[in-house]
Formats: structure tokens, C-alpha cells, sequence
């Protein structure tokens, strides 16, 4: 059994240590898959974020150049039509996170579209005009106090930083490279240059009025001269008289040059932030944008695309504002992380380089797979567990039991050679006529017969054990009530019992007959009194029981001892084949170990069923049920 358990010891290993390492790389595997998972899903809420910015942007830069002003001349107006209208970028703005629009002129005063004559400002928008007041005069300030940069800049932050610094599974099949090179800029990139038409610059020109729309066309058109003579096209009058000459060089004549920057963007304060483009018109520079609310833009941004989607339960978005290396402004929405097990880092591109997000989570939620593969491998642990412990318990069976054949080979052995030499013994004793009267001669003939029985039960015991073991013994099942087989037990152990000193009680009541093999019965009731005599003899009290009684459809037939009992770990034990009980009174004590398990045996090819229990005071109760008369 050593030997077992140790091969036993080496397949466990031998099979865990790949095994361990095949679900390690398993669970890594889906560690990756989670973390891919939500990879995938934060960057498409950044992306979504940053197409809102995007469309902000073009949209600015798509607006003619004179929107913002509260009158404008429409490009798509229809030609020879000088019309004037009201700039859409006059009325409040709709988005939360917009102050509102202004243009910035090269002397420094302002324009904006949200009211026609600022000496005469609406009761309803005086509070929001001083504030667009208030910010082109920071404006001025910074531009004053600072180079004028092509945009302004902020730290970029990494694109993405995890815990985990391997690939996901996704990695092997999309490279993620292209999405890791973000733009640089929403918008256009570099400088554009347009041409547009006299009018709108007019329009932009802080010297021009806006005009009723049905004023006389020439004098329009005169105010247009004397502007491109003096401020924009800077011509002689040689060129002006040559331009009079001829009218088509006087059409194409009316468009202008114009230079226009991509957004930039400035902090006014730690609550605003001005996106801005530059108009360049003959050396002349406009700048044009609208005034952003810091927290209105964050909020807008984490109510809309994070606030209420399924990531807010067990992750948390911290968008934020970087003046350089200094945090203006921070928002900070959905589950609390504390120790964050994964994080992806976001910058935008210009002009909103200063916004910065980070998505960190805690604990990933587990993947659908997980489950599977818990209740597989746990599955898998208890198959093989219960099939090393079968195979254990097996093979213990087998040893126990070849242990048990051993034993009884040695038992039976003995057994046979103790009545042998007492035969031979006596049988020479009366050959040589040492029985000295006939009292003596007839214990030395009655001795010879018991030992005789003795033997040829036991050679009986065998023979029949071999003929079950094999299943070829027949039962001869008849009827009757077990009066005759008590009796005849009694009779062939009367002198077994006078001899060791037994009183044997025969507890009978009327029974109703019932179906059983009377040759078996005899040998079951011997092999039981057998055995209380065997283990009883040196008890002080010798009684043994037989008692018959009807209970339900069961007939309860019970032998009773007042013996030394059964352990109980043993009660159940004792019908194996071949099983002793380990003791000193075993040790003392012959057998063969098949006297039990051969009742056993018979009982069950009878129908029935055998159980031992011990007494409340000395000694052990077996009981059989048969199946009762139906």
C-alpha cells in the first residue's frame, strides 16, 4: 500500500503541474480578453467625445468670416443681391458648455454677434456681454504679456497606460498602432488661404455700419471703394483709374486674399477658455472664436457619454483641465476606485490639447467565460479526485483482500490440523488400548466425533463459500416454521455447549410458515453459535439466545450472545469476506473469517438480510429477516 500511495503521490503531480499551468495561462487569457474588452469600449467613448469636439471645430471654421457680427452677408446669397442678414451665432447659445461668440479686432476692441449696437445693449444680455467684454479684455492682455504662439499647447498626456503591460488577445489580431498615433489637430492642420468677396471684409471692418437692406446699391458700392483705396488694396490712383476703365477686372477685383489660422486656444481663467481662429486681411488680424465654460464642458462631456452608460456601475471617469503642468479644473464621476487595477489615459488633440481623461476600474467585470471554465475545472477536480479515490480504495480492497486470503489460508490450515491431531491423538490412544475402562474408551470415541464434526464443518464451510463465490449452489426452498431446525440445532451443538460450560434459550412463538432452505438454516444457526461460543468461552457469564418472531412481512430470527460484543467501526465489518477483527482476543482465538460472511451469503440468496448490533449489557445481537408467507 506504500508503494500505491506513492505512485498515486506522483500521477497527482505529475498530472497538476501542467494541468496548473494550462488553467494559469487559461485565466491570463481571459484576464487579456477583459481588459481588451474594456479597452475597447473606453476608447470608443473617448472617440465619441473627441467627434463632438471635432464637429465643434469644423463647424467654426466652415462659419464666413463676418458671422461674428450681428449682421452678415450670406456666401449663398443669390449674385447681385447685396443683402444683409442677422448671424445665426446672434441668438443665446444652446450648448451649455458656450458663453458665447466675439471677434477680437487688431486695436483691440471687440465685436460680438449677440448684440447690434453695444451702446444700446438688451436688458437680457447685458450681464452675458460684460462678461464678453470682460474676457477680450484678458485677451488683450495675454496677447500683450505673451508671444502669440501658432496654438496653444498643453503637455500631452499618454495615450494609454495599463497595469497590465502585455498585449490583449485582440493585439494578434488588430494592430492597434494607427489608433496609438492620435490626430494632432481637429480640423484643418495647417494655414488656408481664401478669397472673399469685398463685402464680407467690409462687413468684418470695424469702419463699416451695417446698412438697411434696401439702400441704394451705389452708395454701397462707393463705401466699398473708398475702403479697398485706403485700408485694403492700398492702390495708386493710376491702378484706381485703370480699375474703373474696365468693369470685369472691377468684378474680380472685389475678392480679397485671406489667411485663415486653425483654432487655437487660450485660457482667459481658470473658468474659461477662448477657442479662437486668426483673420488675416491685408496685414490686418482678426481674431474669431467663442468663450468655453471649463465646467460646463466637463460635465456635458461625463453626463453624456459616461454618466449613464453600464461602465459607470464599476469604473470611474476623471476628466480634467491642464493649464501646462497645472490642474485648472477636474470632474470626477461613476464608481470610486481606490487601488485601480486597470487605467487607459486619454489627451485630445488641438485645439483641446488641455483636456485630459482617465478611465480606471478597480475589478474588471469577469468574462462570461470565466463561469464556464470555473464549473469545468471543477468538474474535472472532482472526477479525478473521486477517480483516484475509487482507484485508491480499489486497490485497497485488493490488497485487504489478498491480505484476508492470506490469513485464511494460514487460519484454515490450522483449523484443519488442530481436530487432525486430536483425531490422530486419541485414535492412537485407543489403537494401543490406553483407555483404561469403558467410561474412558467412550469420552475418547465421543472426542473423536466432535473433532470429526468439527473438521468436516469446516471443510463444509469452504466447500460452500467456493460453490457461492462461483454461483453454483442451488437452495432448496420449501416451507415451514424453523421448530424442526432449532431442534436439530440444538441437538448437533448440545455437546459443543456442555463441553464449554453454554446455556442455550429458545425464545419460540407460533409463526406463520414461511419459505427457506432447511439445510442452510441448520448451518447458519451452527456457524453463529459457533462463533458465540468461540469468543465466549472465557466470560465469566456463557448464555446464548435463539429467539423467532414475525414482525410486519419480515420474520426476525435472532441470536443472541453475552460475549465481549462487536467494535462498533466493525458491526458492518464482520460479513466481509475473510474480515477479523483486530484485537487480542482475535490474535488468541482461531478462525478462518469466512464463518460471517458465509451467513451472510446465505441469508441474501434467500431473500434476506442480516444485521449485528451490540447489546445494551454484554454481547453482540445478529439478526436475520426472511422474507415472511405472502
Amino acid at each position: 500500500m506504500k508503494r500505491l500511495k506513492l505512485l498515486i503521490i506522483i500521477f497527482c503531480l505529475a498530472l497538476s503541474i501542467p494541468l496548473s499551468y494550462l488553467v494559469l495561462r487559461t485565466y491570463q487569457s481571459l484576464q487579456h480578453e477583459e481588459i481588451s474588452q474594456l479597452r475597447y469600449f473606453a476608447e470608443a467613448m473617448f472617440r465619441e467625445m473627441e467627434k463632438e469636439l471635432e464637429g465643434l471645430v469644423l463647424r467654426e471654421e466652415k462659419r464666413d468670416i463676418d458671422q461674428y457680427r450681428y449682421n452678415y452677408i450670406p456666401s449663398d446669397q443669390v449674385p447681385g443681391f447685396e443683402g444683409i442678414s442677422r448671424s445665426p451665432l446672434s441668438k443665446i447659445p444652446d450648448k451649455p458648455y458656450i458663453l458665447g461668440y466675439l471677434q477680437n479686432n487688431p486695436d483691440g476692441t471687440f465685436e460680438t454677434p449677440l448684440v447690434e449696437n453695444q451702446d444700446a445693449v438688451p436688458e437680457d444680455r447685458s450681464n452675458l456681454f460684460s462678461m464678453l467684454r470682460q474676457t477680450n479684455e484678458i485677451f488683450n492682455l495675454k496677447r500683450t504679456s505673451e508671444a502669440e504662439s501658432p496654438a496653444v499647447e498643453q503637455q500631452k498626456a499618454p495615450d494609454e497606460e495599463r497595469t497590465d503591460k502585455q498585449a490583449g488577445f485582440a493585439d494578434r489580431y488588430l494592430s492597434f498602432s494607427r489608433s496609438k498615433r492620435q490626430k494632432d489637430t481637429l480640423g484643418q492642420e495647417q494655414k488656408r488661404i481664401e478669397q472673399v468677396p469685398a463685402k464680407k471684409a467690409l462687413n468684418i471692418s470695424k469702419r463699416v455700419r451695417s446698412k438697411p437692406v434696401d439702400e441704394n446699391r451705389d452708395m454701397m458700392l462707393s463705401e466699398k471703394a473708398e475702403f479697398y483705396r485706403e485700408d485694403l488694396l492700398g492702390r495708386s490712383p493710376a491702378q484706381e483709374d485703370d480699375r474703373k476703365s474696365s468693369p470685369e477686372k472691377e468684378l474680380h477685383s472685389n475678392d480679397l486674399r485671406v489667411e485663415v489660422d486653425p483654432m487655437q486656444s487660450v485660457f482667459i481663467d481658470d473658468e474659461r477658455v477662448l477657442l479662437f481662429r486668426r483673420i488675416m486681411i491685408h496685414n490686418q488680424i482678426y481674431r474669431q472664436g467663442l468663450v468655453i465654460k471649463i465646467d460646463g464642458l466637463l460635465s456635458h462631456l461625463a453626463d453624456n457619454y459616461f454618466s449613464s452608460q453600464p461602465m459607470s456601475r464599476f469604473s470611474q471617469l476623471r476628466l480634467k483641465v491642464m493649464d501646462r503642468e497645472r490642474e485648472v479644473r477636474f470632474i470626477q464621476t461613476g464608481a470610486f476606485s481606490k487601488r485601480p487595477g486597470y487605467s487607459l489615459n486619454r489627451g485630445f488633440p488641438r485645439p483641446f490639447a488641455f483636456l485630459q481623461a482617465e478611465l480606471a476600474c478597480d475589478r474588471i467585470p469577469l468574462s462570461e467565460g470565466r463561469q464556464t471554465l470555473n464549473i469545468m475545472l471543477t468538474a474535472l477536480a472532482v472526477t479525478m479526485l473521486i477517480g483516484l479515490f475509487a482507484i485508491y480504495k480499489s486497490a485497497r480492497a485488493v490488497v485487504d483482500l489478498a491480505d484476508r486470503r492470506t490469513r485464511f489460508v494460514s487460519s484454515v490450515t490450522h483449523e484443519v490440523k488442530t481436530p487432525l491431531t486430536n483425531i490422530r491423538m486419541y485414535a492412537e490412544m485407543l489403537e494401543q488400548k490406553m483407555a483404561s475402562d469403558p467410561e474412558k474408551e467412550q469420552r475418547y470415541f465421543r472426542i473423536l466425533g466432535s473433532e470429526s464434526a468439527r473438521l468436516s464443518r469446516l471443510i463444509d464451510n469452504v466447500l460452500e463459500f467456493s460453490k457461492l463465490e462461483n454461483r453454483q449452489r442451488s437452495f432448496d426452498m420449501r416451507e415451514g416454521n424453523l421448530a424442526d431446525v432449532i431442534k436439530e440445532t440444538v441437538e448437533i451443538m448440545q455437546e459443543k455447549l456442555r463441553q464449554e460450560g453454554f446455556a442455550l434459550n429458545v425464545e419460540e412463538v407460533d409463526i406463520p410458515g414461511f419459505r427457506y432452505d432447511r439445510e442452510v438454516m441448520i448451518q447458519i444457526l451452527i456457524n453463529l453459535i459457533e462463533n458465540s461460543v468461540k469468543f465466549g468461552k472465557a466470560l465469566p457469564r456463557k448464555e446464548i439466545t435463539i429467539s423467532v418472531r414475525p414482525e410486519g412481512k419480515w420474520i426476525r430470527i435472532r441470536v443472541s450472545d453475552t460475549g465481549p460484543g462487536i467494535p462498533r467501526h466493525a458491526l458492518k465489518k464482520v460479513f466481509d469476506d475473510f474480515y477479523r477483527v483486530e484485537g487480542p482476543l482475535t490474535r488468541s482465538t482461531s478462525g478462518t473469517g469466512i464463518g460471517l460472511s458465509l451467513v451472510k451469503k446465505f441469508v441474501t440468496a434467500m431473500g434476506g438480510s442480516i444485521s449485528a448490533r451490540n447489546n445494551d449489557g454484554p454481547g453482540c445481537t445478529i439478526t436475520i429477516s426472511l422474507i415472511g408467507h405472502q
